[in-house]
Formats: C-alpha cells, structure tokens, sequence
C-alpha cells in the first residue's frame, strides 16, 4: 500500500501519475502534518501560529511490480513538498465479488 501526505495544491499531479499506471482506485482523506515553515491562524479574532498545516493524504493498493515506478512519479508531482511511504498488506478482499490477494488488487 503506497500512502502519500501532499498539500492540496499536488492532488491533480499526484492523480495523473498515478493514472497513468492504471492505479484509479484511492482514498484521499484531509489532514494536518507537520509544517516547516509554520501556519497562522485566527481563532476569536487572535493569530495562532500552528506547526500542523492542512494536507491531504493519498492511500492506493498498487502491484508490488509498480511500487517503485509509482514513488519516483508520485514524487515528481509532488516536489519539493509532502511524504511517501509504503506498508506492505497481508491480505486484500474485494468484498462483492470475494476476490482475495492479487486478485483482489
């Protein structure tokens, strides 16, 4: 499972590339994460300065075959900014159909 957190300006970039490895299916949910150069806010009418920023996070099953060719273009739509990482799965169901393992994918 590749897993990326992007700011939400990436998302059409980080869509395309996955595209074009045939990768259509995604969960992208909105986050905070950490900020390197901090984030203000205003709460009751003060400025809060705040470490976590608003992000978006890209979680896709992807073909053990593809895992890296998949990184390297994620993180070319991407740069300089977000993180990528991979957790392998132990097992996949496609519930309707009841597909398991690469079948499943």
């Amino acid at each position: 499972m590749v897993h990326a957190m992007v700011p939400a300006h990436a998302i059409d970039g980080v869509r395309r590339a996955l595209e074009r490895h045939a990768v259509l299916g995604m969960t992208i949910s909105e986050v905070r994460g950490p900020s390197t150069d901090g984030h203000r806010e205003v709460h009751r009418g003060a400025v809060v300065l705040d470490d976590l920023a608003p992000c978006l996070r890209i979680e896709t099953i992807v073909h053990d075959d593809l895992v890296e060719r998949v990184l390297t273009e994620v993180a070319t739509a991407v740069h300089p900014e977000g993180r990528l990482w991979v957790a392998p799965l132990e097992l996949v169901t496609r519930v309707r159909t009841g597909e398991r393992g690469e079948d499943a994918v």
